[in-house]
């Protein structure tokens, strides 16, 4: 039996889709890529630059190294606000332990 790397016993293989980007928004995901403020968005960038290459998200995961419902994720969010939906939305990520309010208590302890 030949081995494909995307086969699926008993299923049909769909076409890749592929992201159509204009120019404009090209030359901003490019921006984005190179110049971003995190890593994380530049990552994001990236995988939609691949989409729209052709790249499948099979492929596009294991070169960025994130899981392939990852790259639908961003897929999805890029298709429905455009480079913003690329951005860290606001509340994910782990919340302080401490609040500014404490700041002045931590400071009398530690002299």
């Amino acid at each position: 039996m030949v081995h494909f790397p995307f086969y699926r016993k008993n299923r049909i293989m769909k076409p890749i889709k592929v992201l159509e980007l204009s120019e404009v928004d090209r030359l901003k995901l490019e921006k984005g890529y190179h110049n971003g403020p995190t890593h994380s968005f530049r990552i994001r960038c990236k995988s939609i630059l691949l989409k729209s290459e052709g790249k499948s998200a099979p492929q596009i995961a294991e070169m960025l190294e994130v899981t392939v419902p990852t790259v639908y994720a961003w897929v999805k969010r890029y298709e429905e606000n455009g480079i913003k939906g690329l951005e860290t939305r606001p509340g994910q990520g782990r919340k302080p332990i401490m609040d500014c309010s404490d700041e002045e208590a931590v400071r009398k302890a530690i002299e």
